[in-house]
This record gives C-alpha cells, sequence and structure tokens, in this order.
C-alpha cells in the first residue's frame, strides 16, 4: 500500500484545495493517524444560471460535481470510504455500480495501492464509466441483471468474504458526501430556500439534507431547504411507492429499480418539507441541450434531471418567485456524450461541410461580407 505523503505547507499567498477530508477533517470521522487517500476531490464550482433564472423567475445555482476528480459527485463519499476502508485494514473494496461509482471506486483504489472489484449491468453502462473503469485497473465483472442484482451480490460478498463494500449503504460515502451541502453554504453564505438532486441511490439526497442539518447545528446556516428530488420516469420506485424490477431510462447513472437509501431518504423529506418526482426521458434530454446551449455545463443526462425538475415544478407554480435555489448536477456530459450528438427529433447531429474557401465559410456562419 502506498503511503499518503505528508501534505505540503502552501506558499504564501497560495491556496491549494486538499480534499474533503482534509478540508473539513473536524466535521468527518477522522483523526490525525487516519491514512487519508484524496485526490483532491470536492471545491466544485457553485455557478450562477441566469438562463435558468430568467426561465423560472427564481435565482438559480448551479453545484456543477462533475468537475470532481472522475467526473461525478461519487468522489466526494468514495474518499472518506477508502480512507477507512485502508483504516481498517482492507486490501480489497467491492461495488455494485451503474458506472459512477465503479469508475470512483476504481480510482481511488488504485491511488490508495489496493485492489477493486465492480460488479456492473451487463450492457447498461456508459462506455465512458466503463473506460474508466478499465483503465484504473479494477477486477471488472459484469452481471446479467439489474443494479439491484449488482448490489444483492455485492452485499453477500461483502458479509462472507474479505473485501470492504464502499456503495451508499456504507454510512461513510454519505458522510464524504455532506461536505457538498457545506461549500453550498460558504459560498452562498446560508443554505438556499430550495435545493434539487437526481435521485438513483437516494444516497446524496440523504447526505445534503444531513450536510445543511449539520450546518444549521454549527450555526452557518439559518434555514433547512425544501429538498428535491427527481427520479426518471421508468425508473422511479420512490415515487411509485413500490420497487421497479426492470428500470428503464436512458438516464443510466440513476436506472436503479430499488434505492439503498430509500428509507434515510423518505425521512429526509420528511424532515425538509420536500418533494420526489418523475420526469420522462424526452425532457431530461430537452433539460440537458438548455443547460449546455444556455448555462454553458454539459452534464450526463442523469444530472440533467434536476434541471427538468425544476422547469417542471416552476412550471406547476412550486417555486416561489425570487426564491434561492441550488441545482446539483452530479456527473459530467463526457461520462455519456452520445446524446448530445442527436438533435430534439432524435436523429444524429451532421456538421456542417464546406470548401476551402472564406466566402462560404462565412455564408455558412450567417456573416455579412
Amino acid at each position: 500500500m502506498n503511503t499518503p505523503n505528508p501534505t505540503p505547507t502552501p506558499k504564501p499567498g497560495s491556496r491549494q484545495w486538499r480534499g474533503v477530508i482534509r478540508e473539513y477533517a473536524d466535521r468527518l470521522d477522522v483523526t490525525d493517524a487516519t491514512p487519508i487517500v484524496t485526490l483532491g476531490e470536492g471545491g466544485t464550482p457553485l455557478l450562477p444560471a441566469p438562463a435558468l433564472s430568467r426561465r423560472t423567475g427564481a435565482d438559480v445555482w448551479v453545484k456543477f460535481e462533475g468537475m470532481n476528480p472522475t467526473g461525478s459527485f461519487k468522489d466526494r463519499g468514495m474518499t472518506m470510504a477508502v480512507t477507512k476502508a485502508v483504516e481498517h485494514g482492507a486490501k480489497v473494496v467491492i461495488c455494485a455500480s451503474t458506472g459512477n461509482t465503479s469508475a470512483s471506486a476504481a480510482a481511488y483504489a488504485t491511488h490508495a495501492g489496493i485492489g477493486a472489484a465492480v460488479l456492473l449491468p451487463e450492457g447498461k453502462v456508459a462506455m465512458g464509466k466503463l473506460s474508466q473503469t478499465i483503465a484504473h485497473d479494477a477486477k471488472l465483472i459484469q452481471v446479467q441483471g439489474t443494479f439491484d442484482d449488482c448490489l444483492d451480490i455485492a452485499r453477500d460478498l461483502a458479509a462472507n468474504y474479505p473485501v470492504h463494500l464502499v456503495n451508499s449503504v456504507n454510512n461513510d460515502r454519505i458522510e464524504g458526501q455532506k461536505t457538498a451541502a457545506f461549500e453550498v453554504v460558504e459560498v452562498l453564505g446560508d443554505a438556499p430556500d430550495l435545493h434539487v438532486v437526481p435521485v438513483g441511490n437516494a444516497g446524496n439526497y440523504t447526505a445534503y439534507t444531513r450536510g445543511y442539518r449539520e450546518d444549521i447545528a454549527a450555526g452557518n446556516a439559518t434555514r433547512m431547504p425544501r429538498m428535491f428530488g427527481f427520479q426518471a420516469a421508468g425508473s422511479a420506485p420512490i415515487v411509485r411507492g413500490e420497487p421497479v424490477r426492470d428500470p428503464d431510462t436512458i438516464a443510466s447513472a440513476i436506472r436503479i429499480g430499488n434505492p439503498a437509501s430509500w428509507e434515510l431518504a423518505l425521512q429526509a423529506r420528511d424532515e425538509t418539507d420536500g418533494y420526489f418526482g418523475a420526469i420522462e426521458d424526452a425532457a431530461i434530454l430537452e433539460a440537458q441541450r438548455i443547460l449546455s446551449a444556455e448555462v454553458g455545463i454539459f452534464v450526463e443526462p442523469a444530472s440533467a434531471i434536476s434541471v427538468a425538475g425544476l422547469l417542471e415544478r416552476a412550471a406547476a407554480g412550486a417555486v416561489p418567485r425570487g426564491a434561492r435555489v441550488v441545482l446539483t448536477v452530479t456527473g459530467h456530459g463526457l461520462k455519456d456524450p452520445q446524446w448530445a450528438l442527436r438533435t430534439a427529433d432524435g436523429s444524429d447531429v451532421e456538421p456542417t461541410v464546406v470548401p476551402v474557401d472564406t466566402a462560404q465559410v462565412a455564408a455558412a456562419l450567417g456573416l455579412a461580407s
């Protein structure tokens, strides 16, 4: 196992982000002796979104978690999960995944010098995420079943074999992910009125609620935001009130039929006067286009459901004018770029081709001579 190097002393006037454990060590279950495993996760941008504010009448901000080291919010929880696994002497970590968790687990395990085994549903993982998992040298097994089948097997393996489970059923994951709420409060000066997140396994919904609760207790925030969570219509067990055996959606990161953090998420909903809703795939893709073309943030489809959910709720009159709203977008668009190459009607995007001629290029660009 690699021995983590001591944190160097910054030069005067510099400020190097140190990863969420070192930044929030006093608010996490770590000690000076904990062997911190970090890739510099956290400290992600919280960006104003004027285009979405105009569309909704609210003051909208976007927490861009795709800027984490492996391109998704999973890194916040994985730094804690792998750090604690190493502290407990684990030599191998295991997870079930729809893609982002596997990429993150593989990267952090490799950085820690331990092994990683990941279980993925066959044929249902975006290639960008699959390539990350392979690149980080994890032991990859594709299971002929759903994510939920993979998680059941991962739990059985962790219970009966010498492997450490790092899915969000592990509380260390939730602890790491709660730090995103701390960052929101630090930037805005208080918690927002409304916070919107995608919901797959529902761990992030729980984590943000925990983070805001702790910030209120610490005197950093004065209010608990209403937590709105959205599932894809073809994979919406919490909204339906029952597991979905064969979830179906283009938003692969939230294609989960029986969320591991279901009960905790319901508790968080009740605590925050929150809401769960379902969004059709077409609206998710339209929201992805709006976010990239009007705001300049490129996310995978599952992340865009936050935008789609906000637009749907605003149209329903459920978002007060002037309310401060934070949208978490959980994964970078390069995770699953194929959907950006299709037009609104589903056809492939075709580039404009012209000869080597300045005038024709200008004409194609609509420029007057």
